[in-house]
């Protein structure tokens, strides 16, 4: 009992408690990552110790959600202690993305201080590869964008955490732990040379056939973008997304994306689809901390979901701007337009949660400051569209074979 519920379902609510990962299930998957783990060796095996962490993070950031506190505390003891003793291992003792995700959890977990030192412990056995090492820079852009989330304005952002570690990145000399200041000449420096990476990387795009180079692009121009948010400015940072994008819808490497062929693997992410993210987080992130008008980001949105309809963050970015605009009719012609032109079903499923989002808020209104008595008027209106929608995507060819449609569609019958 209890392995058919093992995929939980965030999207139910069991009266107050969300439906988190049952206990039969869980022990289940932990005996597979076990039996697993005595099988594979060298870098099987560091990639399963990475899946095995990266499968613990979505644990905590469940708890994270669901604001459980005690739940959340002793998931990440049980979290940590798995850390710690799969970077014990001699194989993964100099592997940077299982440091990666370790300072990541402790970051989740609250623990910033600790999370830093083992952040700057990796950034420090890294060695000086710089630009030109993936892992080196994957780190790098983690640790600086968990840095920037901090902050609570861009003013004084030059001589932030986050502009030391970019600035070191680029230096590729040993690490040094950041000391409170950047010097302005580093800066210039930093800045020169990333743009130069850059160019170099997008150069030799035609002829890429590594998923290695993809990932390379990717954490390049990120980490670029956000050197450039923190010293420049937003639209500094939104120039070199737009130029990489241009770049990579070229006619050249677009023929290879379609076919997979690019990247070795069929159903990789694309780089450019990845960059469009890193776009459409930033801006988001950019509102959030200071005044801004909301259209490019709608716009970058439209256009990454029109390409991408199968991104859950895109979908969930484009539901969080649209929660704030008052007209409905803009998206339901969106929602319309994608789930008319591909297979995908998150498009459905989305339009049905924006849906579902907008009643219960509707709802709320109505039943303001009122105590028991409902409102006389029932939003019917809103029922039918859900219900309409329910109909179309259960009717579509992936929708009828998708358990979690007809269980969120049986639950708001209910």
């Amino acid at each position: 009992s209890g392995f058919n519920s093992i995929g939980h379902m965030d999207t139910m609510l069991r009266g107050r408690h969300h439906i988190g990962h049952y206990k039969e299930g869980e022990e289940f998957i932990q005996n597979v990552f076990q039996v697993l783990f005595l099988l594979f060796s060298g870098k099987e095996k560091s990639n399963l110790s990475i899946c095995w962490l990266q499968y613990e993070i979505s644990k905590v950031v469940q708890c994270l959600q669901t604001k459980t506190k005690k739940k959340l505390k002793a998931q990440g003891r049980k979290s940590k202690k798995l850390a710690k003793n799969l970077l014990k291992a001699p194989d993964n003792r100099n592997h940077l993305s299982l440091w990666k995700l370790y300072a990541y959890l402790e970051w989740l977990l609250g623990n910033i201080d600790d999370a830093r030192k083992v952040f700057d412990t990796a950034l420090c056995m890294a060695g000086t590869g710089g630009l030109k090492s993936p892992q080196l820079c994957s780190l790098s852009l983690l640790y600086a964008q968990l840095e920037v989330e901090l902050l609570e304005d861009l003013e004084g952002a030059v001589m932030s955490r986050a502009v030391h570690i970019l600035t070191k990145l680029a230096e590729s000399g040993p690490y040094e732990p950041y000391s409170g200041q950047v010097l302005s000449v580093n800066v210039l420096k930093a800045r020169k040379t990333y743009e130069h990476a850059l160019q170099d990387c997008l150069s030799t795009i035609p002829v890429s056939d590594q998923v290695s180079d993809a990932n390379q692009l990717v954490n390049l121009v990120g980490c670029y973008a956000l050197f450039q948010y923190l010293t420049v400015g937003v639209d500094a940072a939104v120039l070199i997304y737009a130029q990489t994008s241009e770049k990579l819808e070229a006619p050249g490497s677009q023929k290879r994306e379609n076919t997979g062929e690019n990247f070795g693997i069929q159903n990789l992410p694309t780089a450019l689809e990845a960059v469009t993210l890193l776009h459409t987080n930033l801006l988001r992130f950019h509102m959030k901390i200071s005044v801004y008008p909301l259209n490019p980001l709608r716009e970058a949105l439209t256009e990454a979901l029109k390409r991408y309809p199968s991104n859950q963050s895109l979908w969930r970015s484009y539901i969080h701007i649209q929660r704030k605009s008052h007209s409905a009719s803009k998206a339901r012609r969106f929602f319309d337009g994608v789930t008319r032109s591909t297979n995908s079903l998150e498009p459905w499923l989305f339009a049905i949660q924006a849906e579902q989002m907008r009643k219960k808020l509707i709802e709320n209104v109505q039943r303001a400051d009122v105590g028991e008595i409902h409102s006389t008027l029932p939003e019917t209106g809103l029922t039918n569209r859900i219900v309409a929608l329910f109909e179309h995507a259960v009717q579509s060819e992936n929708g009828t074979h998708c358990p979690l449609l007809w269980r969120m569609y049986l639950n708001f019958l209910v």
